[in-house]
């Protein structure tokens, strides 16, 4: 059963939301929030697998700032930014505080859906217009002779592998740390290692000491 936890300022929000996930796609909502701070405090309790966020929220911390916090305290919790701001900056914002995916509250539900089950796989998922934006910057970073980090094209279950397994992790006990199986270990594993044009695990160790992932704490 996929856990999800709510948040939005607005309750008939939040209630619509909860008739449209509970139950669909083997989906259970097990909280909601009204803002950041309370939404930071119900993951750490119920330990959702996404959390569905809003981005504007007029008291306590925002969508930004919540997101940023959850990552940090519950990196195996996947974040969907659902909001109305259809704006490149806070696309990029919220994908530089962790999010793995964002879409619009003018979606239709199924695509709504799609993105939850994206997400939950451990894929990103942006909407359609945004992917597009992302492309063009990336296209525009080129074109100008910018590097591109390879980096940040990975997803942040893929980040998250790439990490553990730099540490000296095994498959099995990434899988038992992130709650998948050991084939979808493998196969993050080895699409991360073709994005970062990787051969071997020295070569990946080297890659995750460049980028000071090696914290074991």
């Amino acid at each position: 059963m996929l856990r999800i936890l709510v948040v939005d300022d607005h309750a008939v929000v939040r209630s619509g939301l909860i008739l449209l996930l509970d139950g669909k796609h083997n989906m259970h909502v097990i909280g909601e929030a009204a803002d950041g701070d309370e939404a930071i405090q119900k993951a750490i309790e119920l330990k959702p697998d996404i959390v569905l966020m809003d981005l504007s929220m007029p008291h306590g911390k925002n969508g930004l700032s919540a997101t940023e916090e959850l990552k940090k305290l519950l990196p195996s919790t996947s974040v969907l930014i659902l909001t109305m701001h259809d704006d490149e900056e806070y696309l990029f914002r919220a994908i530089h505080a962790g999010a793995s995916g964002y879409i619009l509250k003018s979606a239709p539900h199924e695509e709504l859906l799609k993105a939850i089950v994206h997400i939950a796989s451990g894929d990103a998922y942006l909407y359609p217009s945004a992917t597009k934006r992302l492309i063009k910057d990336y296209l525009d970073k080129i074109k100008n002779g910018e590097h591109v980090d390879s980096y940040e094209s990975l997803s942040i279950r893929e980040k998250d592998i790439l990490a553990k397994v730099a540490q000296g992790y095994s498959n099995k006990e990434i899988g038992e740390q992130l709650f998948i199986s050991v084939k979808t270990v493998e196969s993050h594993k080895s699409n991360l290692m073709e994005k970062l044009d990787l051969k071997t695990r020295p070569d990946l160790v080297k890659f995750a000491m460049k980028k000071g992932l090696l914290n074991f704490e």
